[in-house]
């Protein structure tokens, strides 16, 4: 009879195994020695360690399902107590025990994790959906668009929640795609045909337009060309094929009009420059005459010159206003020259401001001697107030003594 610590073999040739329950039988051996037979029972244990250490690594490295590590745990364990090895089986079933302690913890953590990821899918999906609600009411047609497309890209990477959930937000998601796709279709429907009017509008004003190029009635003309204007910007854009069409011809006619009109006012510019020059000739002439010493030779000579210069015509509009204005002040200077010779000459007017200037001495005489009486009193106050009114007599007077003067004297 043969043994080790696991397992011997009896005079029969019948193998035993060791095990907490008891010696169980392994089998026969009737080939060759019996340590030739514990020898093969050992190599068949030591083939079960491998499978198992194996399946522990599968266990803990891979993505090993469940059912899958539960079908190979329970082979092993049908090995292990068919008893048809020799070693430590006991220690065999506490691995295999673990192991399938290890399966269901890997179970529940997929389980969780599971769930973890069901519930980060679900909030991925309605923060899309909430998205795509919102931009189901956008007018940023193609932004939105390409948007909402790029929603639909990443609610397919999303996993699958359960059928009724995933359904549901997916009929919100599809029915804001739907809604913004109605409403871009109505959109542009409704651009076309105002695309369609405003090529209609266009027809019309590049056929006026047209017709006026040939006009010689410049100021009207343009004005009316200015309206046109006004009216193209109004009526939008045509579809593009006609836009830059229609708008080649609009202007085309506005440059014949405008073109043949500055041909003409260049030759009117270059007459009003020859009359700007003769009329600076002439307005010099005039400021000649100032300061007036002799009124009737002055006037007559301005006359002459003022007759000259209406025979001359138009200057340029923006140097009218200074050329005028210098001709209008000799004007004035010669008008103010004779208004001051007839208040100088006017009996009447010299006795009005005689008299008006009689009077005034009087008063600031008056006020004179009641400032002095209210001094002598000790009444300040009273003194003062007729001061400052004193004050106003005073500059009246003044004003009436230097207009007595125009007059040649006092």
């Amino acid at each position: 009879m043969s043994s080790d610590p696991w397992g011997r073999v009896d005079e029969t040739g019948t193998v035993y195994v060791r095990t907490a329950d008891g010696e169980q039988v392994v089998g026969s051996w009737q080939a060759g020695t019996p340590e030739e037979a514990l020898a093969y029972f050992e190599r068949k244990y030591e083939g079960l360690v491998v499978e198992i250490g194996l399946l522990e690594r599968r266990v803990r490295t891979t993505d090993l399902s469940a059912k899958d590590a539960t079908a190979a745990i329970d082979h092993l364990r049908q090995q292990v107590d068919e008893h048809h090895a020799v070693g430590d089986l006991d220690a065999l079933r506490k691995r295999l025990d673990q192991l399938v302690t290890d399966v269901e913890a890997r179970r529940e953590e997929r389980k969780a994790q599971k769930a973890r990821q069901s519930d980060e899918a679900r909030q991925a999906k309605e923060k899309l959906v909430a998205e795509a609600e919102e931009l189901a009411a956008s007018e940023q047609w193609r932004a939105a668009g390409e948007r909402l497309r790029a929603l639909v890209d990443t609610w397919k990477g999303l996993p699958r929640l359960d059928r009724k959930a995933d359904d549901e937000l997916w009929h919100r998601f599809s029915h804001a795609r739907s809604a913004f796709s109605k409403r871009r279709k109505a959109h542009f429907a409704s651009l076309d045909a105002q695309r369609e009017e405003a090529r209609k509008i266009k027809e019309r004003l590049v056929s006026e337009a047209e017709a006026l190029s040939g006009s010689t009635d410049w100021g009207p003309t343009a004005a009316r060309y200015r309206e046109l204007m006004a009216e193209w910007k109004a009526a939008g854009r045509a579809q593009r094929e006609h836009e830059d069409d229609l708008w080649n011809r609009f202007r085309g006619a506005q440059d014949v009009f405008f073109q043949a009109r500055s041909e003409v006012f260049a030759e009117r510019d270059a007459e009003q420059r020859e009359n700007l020059t003769r009329k600076e000739e002439l307005v010099a002439e005039a400021e000649k005459l100032l300061p007036v010493s002799d009124l009737k030779a002055a006037r007559a000579a301005f006359r002459s010159i003022n007759e000259r210069w209406e025979a001359i015509g138009h200057v340029p509009r923006d140097a009218r206003p200074k050329i005028e204005g210098r001709m209008h002040a000799v004007e004035r200077a010669i008008q103010e020259s004779e208004e001051a010779e007839w208040r100088r000459t006017n009996p009447e007017a010299r006795a009005r401001a005689a008299g008006l200037t009689g009077q005034l001495q009087d008063a600031v005489d008056k006020l004179q001697k009641q400032i002095d009486a209210a001094r002598a009193a000790g009444n300040d106050a009273k003194a003062d107030k007729l001061g400052r009114e004193l004050e106003g007599r005073q500059a009246l007077l003044d004003q009436a003594l230097k207009g007595l003067e125009e007059f040649g004297g006092k």
